[in-house]
């Protein structure tokens, strides 16, 4: 089932998520809604905050970056094939060179900013079937982690960007508070009267 998209401003993104036991209920559904919910919007994340549950879970799908052809062949091939869900992530390192990338989110349409991450990371979480595991990422592999692992937190990319360039896109942020906005999937306004 497609979920709608919560929208920048609504309180949900802003909490810490709640750890989730294996006893959740409909954890294989809210994990199937929002993997069918992602691919409706187009996106390569999604972040169970952005569905309105405050749960650390989120899903991954990075094949849509293994078609740029300014990258190497084996690193199209490593994004066409990485799948994956992450149940009560936890980072436990960052380590390499800040670089910058252009990112956007679901939550936040029509707004795009470079943003500074750490080039590598290691994950301490559990898939589906609850087996802890500990992986280390790197490339646009860990960004697209380490941008879904924020809404977790709480953070939203916008955060990540300079005092100059909040206020370059106050009026965008508003917009979309207000339903002003209109991405092509179903979205949840937070201000939006009647909604």
């Amino acid at each position: 089932m497609i979920l709608p998209i919560v929208g920048y401003g609504d309180p949900v993104l802003r909490k810490v998520g709640e750890e989730i036991s294996r006893d959740f209920p409909s954890l294989k559904e809210t994990i199937a809604n929002m993997y069918e919910t992602m691919y409706n919007a187009y996106g390569v994340g999604l972040a169970a905050p952005q569905v309105g549950l405050s749960l650390r879970l989120f899903v991954i799908d990075t094949t849509p970056f293994g078609d740029d052809e300014d990258l190497p062949i084996e690193e199209q091939l490593h994004l066409k094939g990485f799948r994956r869900t992450f149940i009560n992530a936890k980072i436990v390192k960052e380590e390499g060179e800040l670089w910058a990338f252009n990112e956007g989110c679901l939550s936040i349409p029509e707004v795009r900013e470079d943003v500074y991450r750490n080039e590598k990371i290691t994950v301490e979480y559990c898939e589906e079937d609850f087996v802890l595991k500990t992986e280390v990422f790197d490339g646009l592999i860990a960004r697209v982690i380490q941008h879904e692992y924020d809404h977790i937190e709480g953070i939203l990319f916008t955060d990540l960007i300079s005092s100059l360039k909040k206020q370059l896109i106050k009026k965008k942020l508003q917009n979309i508070m207000d339903g002003k906005t209109r991405p092509d999937y179903r979205m949840k306004f937070c201000n939006k009267k009647g909604r």
